[in-house]
This record gives structure tokens, sequence and C-alpha cells, in this order.
């Protein structure tokens, strides 16, 4: 549904299309809010789920990896069905597969259904997300879209953050089942407003789906993000399939560079043309590197080495989640009317300072100075992911929003992976070494924790200087729908 321009408009002829946008937009943001929570919510329940289900622990993680890895084998398509179908059957779609998976999960008898229920739910969270990011692009002037991108920070930052609290609520009242049945009625609530109130606000074309190219995505990206998932548990399982997955990704991107010469690529490589989508990527990888990492070590750090409780490092864990919703909003403003640097450059020494503030973290750290580095460390990313998903997209035309938007969500889950197999995987090796060497298991493990997080540390640095490179997106791009 597009405006015409057949005819003068006026405010008022506008005011019903721009009610239209802001509905669809924040029906969008609350679905895709409860989609991406999900993500993160079984992370604390993997030893009551271990319990319940009489499963191992690597069986146990599957829950998690499975997900992970269904995103990473659906987003890359994204780009062609955002394309190729109207907003509505799509967002129709992606809630449908997220509720059904939802009920499958609730009523799981088994390890079996759960995972399948697992599957399902990561199907319409893959789709959600590259959905909202462009549709925003294409109904959001580009001098305001920072506001509605500090929404859709909210999103992405503080669902995946809040989720270990939210579980380790529910499970220290409920059985794990609940995770699921307290969702249901808020995704099937958000599916049934969605298809009655949603409308569609992009015109489809006709686009060739390469085969190949999808079934090289498969491999490669889902060998990929298996490959890692396993290389932090068990590192003898993870290099075939990695090697796999970066064979089939160099082949994959060859496929691409061929087939874009016509349109026809699956996912458009000539996004990484734009420096500054180019170089908002990299920043948004080593972001999403230290959330996801953050987000997995520092639950181990808390209950093994401090022996706090999965309800106390969750709400220790909260105000860090918190403090990012809270400030999204006037993250957006401020990039509204200042560009991304005034809040690139701070937040990235930010999140390096906290970063380093966690590698003198020992045996007997007191909880509220690691609740202190874990809101610096919050306030840091709410200072990036703002201005780096508005100037990541905004700087490419408009013709390739959805293949941009692919690209954004497909980095998030391998920089997700990355962040969680590297730290696991460096925590690991150094406790098994000082464990052969007769140190306790508490200690072995405080030490493997400082050397993961003193190697997010040194990551974290490659980030300051880049965050001087990125540069506002154009404030004279074509009009948004509506507007």
């Amino acid at each position: 549904m597009t405006a015409t321009a057949s005819a003068p408009t006026t405010k008022a002829d506008l005011h019903p299309d721009a009610k239209r946008n802001q509905l669809v937009i924040r029906l969008l943001l609350v679905s895709a809010f409860v989609v991406i929570l999900n993500e993160t919510i079984m992370g604390v329940a993997l030893p009551n789920l271990m319990d319940d289900l009489d499963i191992t622990a690597t069986a146990a993680q599957w829950l998690t990896t499975a997900f992970m890895l269904t995103m990473a084998v659906v987003i890359p398509i994204t780009g062609f069905l955002i394309q190729r179908f109207n907003t509505r059957p799509i967002f129709i779609a992606a809630m449908t597969l997220f509720s059904t998976g939802t009920l499958i999960a609730a009523v799981a008898p088994g390890f079996e259904v759960l995972l399948v229920g697992r599957i399902v739910q990561a199907t319409g969270t893959a789709i959600m997300m590259p959905l909202l990011m462009t549709t925003v692009m294409t109904l959001v002037a580009p001098a305001s879209r920072g506001k509605t991108m500090g929404n859709i920070s909210i999103v992405i930052s503080v669902a995946p953050a809040i989720g270990p609290t939210i579980s380790g609520i529910i499970l220290s009242l409920l059985d794990w089942r609940w995770m699921f049945i307290i969702v249901l009625p808020i995704a099937v609530g958000a599916l049934i407003l969605g298809a009655s109130r949603m409308q569609n606000v992009t015109t489809p074309r006709t686009v060739p789906l390469d085969v190949l190219s999808v079934i090289l995505s498969a491999f490669g990206f889902g060998g990929f993000v298996y490959g890692l998932s396993n290389l932090g548990a068990a590192p003898a399982g993870g290099w075939l399939p990695l090697g796999i997955g970066v064979f089939a990704l160099i082949v994959f991107v060859l496929r691409q560079l061929q087939l874009q010469r016509t349109d026809r690529a699956l996912l458009d490589l000539r996004v990484f043309t734009a420096r500054t989508f180019t170089v908002s990527i990299s920043m948004l990888s080593i972001s999403m590197i230290a959330l996801f990492g953050t987000i997995i070590l520092l639950p181990l750090y808390m209950q093994n080495v401090l022996g706090m409780s999965a309800l106390s490092t969750g709400l220790l864990l909260l105000p860090g989640g918190l403090t990012m919703g809270l400030l999204a909003p006037f993250v957006g403003r401020i990039y509204d009317r200042r560009g991304p640097t005034i809040l690139l450059v701070p937040g990235s020494i930010i999140v390096s300072a906290a970063f380093w503030a966690m590698t003198m973290m020992g045996q007997s750290t007191q909880p509220w100075m690691l609740m202190v580095a874990h809101i610096g460390m919050s306030v840091g990313l709410s200072l990036l992911f703002t201005p780096l998903f508005t100037s990541s997209l905004g700087s490419l035309p408009p013709k390739l929003y959805s293949h941009g938007s692919a690209v954004v969500g497909t980095i998030q889950q391998l920089a997700g992976a990355v962040g969680t197999a590297l730290f696991i995987a460096v925590m690991t090796s150094e406790s098994a070494a000082l464990m052969t060497q007769g140190a306790s298991e508490v200690s072995a493990t405080a030490s493997g924790i400082h050397d993961a997080f003193l190697c997010g540390a040194i990551i974290s640095l490659f980030a300051i200087p880049a965050a001087f490179l990125v540069r506002r997106a154009p404030l004279d791009a074509p009009a948004p729908i509506g507007h």
C-alpha cells in the first residue's frame, strides 16, 4: 500500500498513513520482543531440564544450540521473503510458527518433542527481526529513525539480557513448562491482533530464488554456528562442522557475487560496498560477542564461583537489562539530533572499561561490584546498538534494505555463537589445565573466567578506533511510504 502521486497531498491526507505506520511498527516491536526473549530464556533452565527429562548436559545444550542453528539457517533467506511477499502474510507466518513452537514446547512429554518446539519457535523468530528492521527503514523518515531504532535496540539487547532473570524467577516457583505456558497467550494475542490490524506497507516484486544458494547458506551458516557451539563445549566435535561451514560459506559468497550482477542474489553482498555499513557491522559483531559472552559467563561465575542461586543470579543481572531498556529511547533521540560519533566513542570506551574491570573479579568479589560492572557494560552497549543499526542500514539504497536487514540478523547470530564459543573455550581450557595441577574446581573456574574476560577485553579495544569512522546516514534519502 503506497501513497500515490496523482493528486496533491495535504497533512490531513497523510494522517491515516502515519497512524497506520505507527500501528504496524508497534505490532512488530511487541511481537519481536516476545520472540527474541526466548533466545536466552533456556540457559538458567538447563539443570532443571536435565533432572526432569533425565538427559545429559550435552543433550540439554542442544535446546539452545538448535535455536541458534535454526536462526542462522533461516535468516539469510528472509531477504528473499521480504521482497517477494507482503508485510501481513509474513508477519502472520512468523507469529504462527512461533506460537505453534511455544505450544509444542509447553506440552512436550520429553526431550525430543521439546527440541522440535524450540526449532519451530526459532523459525518464526528468524523471520521477525529482519521484517521489523526492513519495515522501519521503509516507513520512517531518515531524520527520525534514531528514535525508532532505539525501540528496536530495546528488543535486541534487553530481551536477551532479561531472559535469564525471567526464567530464574519462573523456575523458583513453577515447573519449567511454565516458561512456555506464560509466553503462549502473549504470542497468540500478538498473532490475533496482528492478523486483524496489520496492514501491507510494502509492494512485493517477483524475485528469483536460487536453490543452490539456499543449500549453501544452510550448510555454511548452520555448519559455522554448530561448529562454534560444539567448539566451546567439546572441541573434538566442533572442527569438522566448522570446516564444512567455512568452505560452504566461501562457495556461498562466490555464488552471491556472481548472482548479484543480475540482481538474483539470495543475500546481496553489495551492502558491504558502503563503508559505513561495513564498519558498523564490524562494531556490531564486537558488541554482540560482548553481550552473548557476558550472558553465558556471568551466570557461571556467580553460581559456580560465588555460590549464588539461579534466582539471585537472575535478579542481580536484571538492573543491567533494565538500564539498556531505559536508555535506548534517549539514545535514539540523541542520534537524531547529534549523529553517531557522540554516542559510539564513549560507548565503545565504556564497554572496554567494563570488560577490563571484570578481569579483576575473583573468588571473593562482592556481588554489588559485579552488578556495577554489569550495569556499566549495559550502559556502553546501549550507546552502541541504536547508532550502529541506524547508520548501517541508513547507508544503503532502499532496494538493499531487506538484504541489509538479513545481513544484520545473520551477523548477530554468528557473533553470538562466536562470543559464546570463544568465552567457554577459553574458560574450560584454563580451568582444565589448572585442575590437572591440583587446583580446586572453584579456583580453577575463577581463573578460567578471568582469562575469558581478558580475551573479551582485548577484542573490545578494536571497537574504539572504529567508532570514529561511522558516519550518519544521509538525511536526503527517498521519502518513506506514507510520508
